[in-house]
């Protein structure tokens, strides 16, 4: 859509230094930007290219207003004022709502007539779906899910049977939610499904991404709170709790009855052991293996920086080599305090 500077600075809650009757009708990065778009910078070493951009109008801080040739939003969080711009000049398409011929809906269902469901979708008894709800093609809704109003599952969206998804959710491509948790017990050499009779349920504003899943409980529920953001690629297991405002990257996975508190952000590949205590404001970097509980707010990391080849292999050498190291020093300590004691008896 297009929008003058005046209107938008307007809406986005910026300071518009500049004139005000320009419109902008996409957004772009500063060195891709033409005519008509609207850019930002939220990175100072990106500084240089202010002086060159083509855009028609750029999201900055005051510090960097100087430097630009355009018309300006001054903003203090340029990321976050440029999010809330490219949403009113990018908006999703409205809801109409309706049944596509080749869904198979059954009786039972509740759908709110301004709900869509797509086509090839199943959607089988009890199912309720909220108003304005976007269900793409080939999705699969099983008994008793409930769908809060203004979600959105993009496409082929499996939701198992007792799933909740709160409002405004967005659930992308191929996530399944409330799968079988893993569960199984030993009988001797072979292993006995548990059967998993909780629910997932998904609170407001949850985005997961690409195939990404969800187990449902063991016994009780999987807890994912509001605001919760997962990638793509991730593997949520049963009896999970995420709390609010947690963010997780790609190819991460959460084992099992750990509890994750509020506003945590967890970096890609990162392993989770089951049955930990994460506390609110925890950060973990990539690839970090977390085995033990971290309560206390902080950033914590593990796993080794790629390093050249040559290096790698000498310190993949000098692992194998710490446990004696270790043994030796403790000897080493054990004869320098038998020295000093047999010295402070001979001084005596």
């Amino acid at each position: 859509m297009e929008i003058n500077l005046n209107e938008l600075a307007a809406r986005v809650g910026a300071r518009l230094r500049g004139d005000g009757d320009v419109v902008v009708s996409s957004v772009a990065q500063l060195t891709q930007a033409g005519a008509g778009t609207l850019s930002f910078l939220g990175d100072s070493k990106y500084r240089s290219h202010l002086a060159e951009t083509k855009a028609s109008a750029v999201i900055l801080t005051e510090a960097d207003a100087d430097q630009c040739p355009v018309p300006i939003l001054i903003s203090g969080n340029p990321y976050l004022t440029f999010a809330e711009a490219a949403r009113i000049l990018h908006p999703q398409p409205p809801v109409v709502g309706g049944v596509h011929p080749s869904a198979v809906v059954d009786p039972s269902a509740d759908i709110d007539p301004t709900a869509w469901i797509g086509p090839l979708t199943v959607i089988e008894a009890g199912v309720r779906v909220g108003a304005r709800v976007f269900v793409g093609p080939s999705c699969i809704l099983g008994a008793g899910v409930e769908i809060g109003d203004d979600s959105r599952l993009v496409a082929r969206v499996t939701l198992c049977a007792g799933t909740l998804v709160g409002q405004r959710a967005m659930l992308q491509p191929g996530s399944v939610i409330g799968r079988d948790g893993f569960g199984f017990a030993r009988d001797g050499e072979r292993w006995v499904r548990i059967p998993q009779i909780g629910r997932a349920v998904l609170g407001d504003d949850v985005e997961i991404g690409a195939n990404s899943c969800v187990d449902r409980g063991a016994i009780a529920d999987t807890l994912v709170g509001n605001g919760v953001k997962l990638d793509n690629h991730i593997q949520i297991g049963h009896n999970v709790e995420i709390g609010d405002n947690t963010a997780m990257a790609a190819n991460t996975g959460i084992s099992g009855s750990t509890r994750i508190g509020r506003n945590c952000t967890i970096a890609g590949a990162v392993g989770m052991a089951g049955h930990l205590e994460i506390g609110d404001d925890v950060h973990f970097t990539g690839m970090a293996m977390v085995t033990r509980s971290f309560t206390e707010p902080g950033s914590y990391s593990s796993g080794i920086p790629a390093m050249p080849s040559g290096a790698w292999r000498r310190n993949v050498a000098r692992f194998r080599q710490l446990d004696d190291l270790a043994r030796r020093l403790k000897q080493l300590e054990v004869s320098l305090e038998t020295m000093k004691d047999t010295q402070g008896q001979e001084e005596s």
